[in-house]
């Protein structure tokens, strides 16, 4: 299916490229999730029309990231949980974990922005996570999980 991309798509294209993906891709992702739309003719001259529009807003959406990334750059998360004599964590933390440690110092974050590579912390320790605000930006935080012991 051909379509017109709304928005910066990671591994697909910017705003404004007529790409051909998979129809379920289109149909049940993309389209959805107001990122793109169909290409037919009169998508196509309504998306030229709102072209400028799209891409100042867009380019707000990252100026909006940046600004947020220089606050979180070098911010520290303390998170508390059980732990054994051994060091390892009774359960875990995860994304969720860290989105509310975010909240609680003033940062409303989505879960889904927070990035953990090896999967959830199970160790106590520092641990880098980072968390991607925009396409383009992406943020380096470091969560340190502290243990109690019982």
């Amino acid at each position: 299916m051909q379509i017109i991309l709304l928005e910066k798509v990671t591994n697909l294209g910017v705003l404004g490229d007529v790409v051909k993906v998979k129809d379920g891709y289109a149909r049940n992702y993309l389209i959805p999730q107001g990122k793109a739309k169909r290409a037919t003719q009169a998508n196509m001259a309504q998306f030229e029309a709102l072209r400028a529009e799209l891409e100042s807003a867009q380019a707000e959406k990252l100026d909006e990231a940046r600004t947020l990334a220089t606050k979180l750059e070098g911010l520290m998360l303390q998170i508390t949980r059980k732990a054994g004599m051994d060091g390892r964590l009774f359960g875990s933390v995860s994304n969720i974990d860290v989105v509310e440690a975010l909240e609680t110092q003033g940062f409303k974050i989505e879960r889904s922005a927070v990035r953990m590579p090896e999967g959830a912390i199970k160790q106590i320790g520092d641990t880098q996570v980072d968390i991607a605000l925009h396409h383009d930006v992406v943020v380096a935080v470091t969560v340190s999980v502290l243990g109690e012991h019982q």
